[in-house]
């Protein structure tokens, strides 16, 4: 049995619910959701979260990226997840269990986790940019999560898939897989294909290039 940081919706979206992503400074970010969740959320079983959208489970939603390119996923049928399969992701991540209370701060702890769990990575502080939060309510999948956004400046890293039987993957670029979401027969999972569309990473990509 499976448990998971759930936070009332009416906490996160007390006024009107956003859909696609909230592009927003680390500090804003904290403040508007970061924290509200933090103080409001509680465990309960997944399998009861998963049917009830009165509650929002908090995802670590993080793309790698090196540059101007992004590591882009497509989920195997040997996934659990069977609505994802075959679906291309820019999207490392999942959900918040028990035992990222024993880590340190809550949501940075599930992020490097899950992060260590689908990729292999050297054991530092990980370079970590918070992006923003991703909402879609318009799919059963959208309806009872929320992402947490981050940006993995993985430039000056090794960073390899772990779970090869269920992932496959490589390095693209930010330009061709943005022109690719904006397709009809768009190949991405849903919030891959809000954040590609939303120009937010080719953004912080310039912003690093320029630094």
């Amino acid at each position: 049995m499976e448990f998971v940081w759930v936070v009332p919706r009416q906490i996160l979206f007390p006024e009107a619910t956003p859909h696609g992503l909230i592009a927003l400074e680390p500090q804003e970010l904290e403040e508007r959701y970061l924290a509200p969740a933090r103080e409001h959320g509680f465990f309960i079983e997944r399998r009861y979260a998963e049917s009830h959208p009165e509650f929002k489970q908090p995802i670590p939603y993080v793309a790698v990226c090196r540059e101007d390119s992004v590591l882009c996923l497509t989920r195997l049928s040997t996934q659990g997840e069977k609505r994802l399969h075959g679906k291309k992701s820019i999207g490392v991540g999942g959900h918040i269990n028990p035992c990222d209370l024993d880590h340190g701060e809550l949501f940075a702890s599930a992020c490097s986790r899950e992060l260590h769990e689908e990729l292999v990575l050297p054991e530092i502080e990980l370079p970590l940019t918070p992006v923003g939060l991703l909402n879609d309510d318009t799919t059963a999948v959208g309806a009872v999560h929320v992402g947490l956004v981050y940006r993995l400046d993985a430039s000056d890293l090794e960073v390899s898939i772990r779970e090869t039987s269920a992932m496959a993957g490589d390095y693209e670029s930010l330009a061709s897989l943005h022109a690719l979401a904006t397709t009809p027969e768009s190949p991405f999972e849903t919030w891959s294909n809000l954040l590609l569309r939303s120009g937010a990473l080719e953004n912080e990509s310039k912003v690093k290039v320029n630094a």
